[in-house]
């Protein structure tokens, strides 16, 4: 483990990483009529006057339904399971253990004025998470020391299927780490295991089998309500919950700052929302809220300045559910049945060199091996690697984590930038039959 890396541990870094509209009718007073009716007048007046409140009262109810039709916004489906809790349309097409996380509006949309009730509402979908790794170091006379080390985080509860929950973090915060736990909001602690991560968008995947936890901690938690973070705009209040400091989970309060914010850290840009709700150590993974109750966000620390207060970072949903559905569908592999592409030497086209050489951000092909499947299917030489597999290279980094996903024998499509006859950058496509590593140690 890379006593270097991002992540930080004991909190110096964040492991880290109804309103009455009806018009009012002034009546003339009534005239005093001294002479009583008689009873049977009486009595017919009275089944009069019922009958016209029932007749106004099923106008005002078809009103308020035809205001409420018209009214409300085109993109939003009135769903409701049978509790009439929030719904995530889960995809198990496949296998019990796939599942496409979908966001879908539900008849829950009404604002919450107070903190507390949202916090309430979507507390049991949040979780601490705890990791535990070592990390090796050596003295001046060569001797090698394991130190224990341990760093917290949190998580959202983002789908279920037959077998398993499904919780989204930061990369960040389990990268490297030999154990990880999740704390769920009664308490409840149980192992968790990494489904899948991603590096360049800082994030991950965790699964907790549902026969670890008790039938009491399964009716406790429940799945968050995703909003939609492209329709979020500044000014808007918003509410940040995660593990601060490893403490357990708290709640903090601010208001959106700013939208499409971008942020460039260890080379790899990103496009975030920005908020002045205090986002902590340990808060990383956690949930940025809305005021409706829907996940807009997921925190990190990672972006955050130890120079600037009030400034925190959140992955905006809505662009981080596409990779979330990717780590979802698949797992890392066994390191001797992972496929080999064959790139020998490589180098990392960074922003500088690409300005400073007018050449395409990615991964500079230095050197082949021989007869290795990226040789046989064309690439060259001068090539400058920018997708893998449909996922964006930028650095060599990216691309040995695409290929812990792949097996051998599989085919990926490679994008490269290659000069054309007029020195220009176009694009070509390659298709890659992985091969198996073991055949060019």
């Amino acid at each position: 483990m890379n006593n270097n890396r991002n992540n930080d541990y004991n909190g110096k870094n964040d492991y880290y990483l109804t309103n009455h509209n009806t018009p009012y009718t002034l009546y003339p007073e009534p005239k005093i009529i001294e002479e009583k009716p008689k009873k049977k007048k009486k009595f017919i007046g009275m089944i009069k006057f019922t009958a016209a409140a029932v007749a106004f009262g099923i106008i005002a109810s078809a009103t308020m339904q035809g205001y409420n039709y018209f009214t409300r916004p085109k993109n939003v489906d009135l769903m409701q399971n049978e509790s009439g809790s929030d719904l995530l349309q889960i995809n198990q097409e496949n296998t019990e253990d796939t599942a496409d996380i979908i966001p879908i509006n539900n008849i829950e949309d009404a604002v919450i004025s107070d903190v507390s009730d949202v916090v309430e509402k979507v507390m049991p979908s949040i979780v601490a998470i705890n990791s535990s790794a070592t990390i090796s170091s050596y003295d001046f006379f060569g001797r090698r020391f394991v130190e224990p080390v341990k760093g917290s985080g949190s998580g959202i509860i983002v789908g279920q299927n037959a077998s398993q929950l499904l919780i989204v973090t930061n990369n960040h915060v389990i990268e490297g780490a030999e154990k990880v736990e999740i704390i769920f909001g009664d308490e409840t602690v149980a192992n968790a295991k990494v489904k899948g991560s991603d590096a360049r968008t800082d994030l991950a995947v965790l699964t907790v089998d549902l026969d670890d936890l008790s039938e009491e901690t399964v009716s406790y938690i429940k799945v968050a309500s995703l909003g939609d973070s492209n329709a979020v705009k500044a000014g808007e209040m918003a509410i940040a919950i995660g593990n601060a400091l490893g403490y357990g989970q708290s709640v903090t309060v601010g208001y959106i700052s700013a939208i499409n914010r971008e942020i460039e850290i260890e080379g790899i840009k990103m496009t975030l929302i920005q908020t002045d709700a205090a986002i902590n150590p340990g808060n990383s993974g956690g949930a940025l809220i809305s005021t409706s109750g829907k996940i807009i966000g997921i925190n990190s620390i990672k972006f955050a300045s130890a120079q600037v207060e009030g400034m925190g970072y959140a992955i905006p949903i809505s662009d981080a559910l596409p990779m979330i559905n990717k780590l979802i569908n698949r797992e890392k592999i066994d390191e001797s049945e992972q496929g080999f592409l064959g790139i020998a030497l490589a180098n990392n086209v960074t922003e500088i060199w690409a300005q400073e050489f007018n050449m395409p951000m990615g991964v500079y092909i230095k050197e082949l091996v021989k007869n290795s499947p990226a040789e046989e299917a064309g690439l060259q030489v001068g090539q400058i690697i920018v997708k893998l597999d449909g996922q964006v290279v930028e650095t060599t980094d990216d691309l040995r984590n695409i290929l812990t996903f792949t097996r051998e024998g599989q085919t990926v499509e490679v994008v490269v930038k290659a000069r054309d006859a007029n020195g220009q950058y176009v694009n070509k496509v390659y298709e890659v039959t992985l091969a198996k590593k073991s055949l060019f140690n």
